[in-house]
């Protein structure tokens, strides 16, 4: 961390001040209301070949940052940077090149397969719009060889998404993001939607393809078991805001924050050396139309003071490996 992360080569991602609010219309004008905080002026790094995981409870912001790196949803405000280059403000014609190298697995299959297209016409239009194969029997082999890649039978090009199990059709989800030969992907909460005998199949098998194929991914989770499991580096996000960073192999015996020790308290663990005293947080998540003046984790702190109701603490780099948002941990 002691390099520029704007002049530093080994940097694919960087986030700066980002921000991401929604804005909530009502009346008779259609006037807006209040607005969504959804993401509140996240900054961090992600270095070629890492894979940087972002975990919190559900409606802290997490997928929706996913989804603005990518520009399925654009900016309030900040700055997303690709490769070194700004990618904030380009046009969809711009940015098609960007999009190649970017690509998101969902977290519902269901919902991102298009049930009347085969599975076959689905990898195969992805393929073709960014060049990736040619046509005729070379195109067929292309496809046939990517399923085989994420385990599933080469016959699988002529079936529809009805004739798959959830894990198969997170499979089918993983070919079609793989058909562009991207190098950096966004897997939002990938094996939440699967059965818990399929989400570690579908997880070794995103990691033997990591691998392969020398991707940066981006792994958003609610499940801070799977982040530890799968990751080299975490965020953790409450109410739009990053309030820690840290290596996960740290995180057992180095997190500091209040709420990262909530969340690890909270899971379960079969190394006794690993094992938490159990937090019990008290008070009500805020609102996203109206979070607290200070900190966002104020209402449920069990170590807060004055100052915490009236600022919101920074991100402070503590270490040389991690950063905390917290007045009292950073109070020396």
């Amino acid at each position: 961390m002691s390099k520029d992360p704007k002049n530093d080569p080994s940097v694919l991602v960087r986030v700066e001040d980002l921000v991401k609010h929604f804005p909530k219309r009502g009346g008779i004008l259609n006037r807006v209301i209040a607005k969504v905080h959804a993401v509140n002026g996240v900054s961090f790094t992600i270095r070629k070949g890492e894979t940087l995981g972002v975990v919190g409870e559900s409606g802290c912001g997490k997928s929706t940052l996913g989804k603005v790196m990518v520009r399925l949803h654009e900016p309030t405000s900040g700055k997303i940077f690709y490769d070194g280059q700004d990618i904030t403000d380009l046009s969809s014609r711009e940015l098609r090149p960007i999009r190649k190298r970017m690509q998101m697995i969902f977290q519902d299959p269901n919902s991102s397969l298009n049930p009347r297209m085969s599975v076959g016409s689905t990898i195969r239009e992805i393929a073709k719009f960014h060049g990736s194969a040619g046509g005729g029997s070379e195109m067929k082999k292309f496809v046939q060889d990517l399923l085989v890649k994420v385990g599933l039978q080469p016959d699988a090009i002529q079936k529809f998404p009805h004739e798959f199990s959830g894990g198969q059709k997170q499979r089918v989800g993983i070919a079609r993001a793989l058909a562009v030969n991207p190098d950096f992907i966004i897997a939002d909460e990938p094996v939440s939607a699967l059965d818990v005998s399929i989400q570690a199949q579908v997880l070794n098998l995103m990691m033997d393809l990591k691998e392969e194929f020398a991707l940066t991914m981006l792994f958003i989770s609610h499940d801070l078991k799977v982040i530890d499991h799968f990751c080299d580096r975490m965020l953790v996000m409450y109410l739009g805001n990053i309030v820690e960073e840290m290596p996960c192999e740290d995180i057992h015996q180095g997190a500091k924050h209040p709420y990262t020790k909530a969340l690890l308290s909270a899971n379960p663990v079969t190394d006794p050396d690993n094992r938490h005293e159990l937090t019990v947080l008290e008070g009500e998540v805020p609102s996203p139309y109206d979070p607290p003046k200070g900190c966002p984790f104020v209402t449920r702190c069990p170590i807060k003071v004055a100052r915490c109701e009236q600022e919101n603490p920074p991100l402070v780099q503590i270490g040389a490996n991690q950063r905390v948002a917290c007045w009292e941990v950073n109070k020396d």
